[in-house]
């Protein structure tokens, strides 16, 4: 008996995708990963429903994508506005950040994501 909603295709699909990161994504996961210290556990292309979440911290329910050109495209966009449908009905809020935004001027997005996960996080450890 399966113990979640989770089609073993789309698991399959996001294991493949955690292994393939690109440059934007690995950088984002790097960036996410330094508030672990206070208390954020985001998780790398996890499987939500019938969709995959660039990142997600499924406690808090925060999801953060990072977008290429595709994201652009008409097909693209509709897709985008009818998984953020489905996700937003499971309660989860949804960040989106450009590929060249999360390279070129990753303080910027650091610091917009610290501003958003503000009441979820911890104070700053003190040296």
């Amino acid at each position: 008996m399966p113990h979640s909603n989770i089609q073993p295709k789309t698991r399959t699909h996001a294991r493949t995708l955690r292994r393939e990161l690109t440059k934007a994504e690995h950088r984002m996961w790097n960036m996410l990963r330094g508030f672990r210290g206070r208390g954020a556990r985001f998780r790398r292309e996890t499987p939500i429903g019938p969709y995959i979440a660039d990142f997600a911290w499924l406690s808090a329910r925060i999801i953060i994508e990072v977008d290429g050109d595709s994201h652009a495209m008409d097909a693209g966009v509709k897709h985008d506005q009818k998984r953020d449908s489905f996700l937003l009905s499971q309660g989860f809020r949804i960040m989106r950040f450009d590929n060249n935004d999360v390279i070129c001027a990753e303080e910027g997005v650091y610091l917009e994501i610290e501003r958003a996960l503000t009441q979820y996080l911890l104070p700053e450890p003190q040296p």
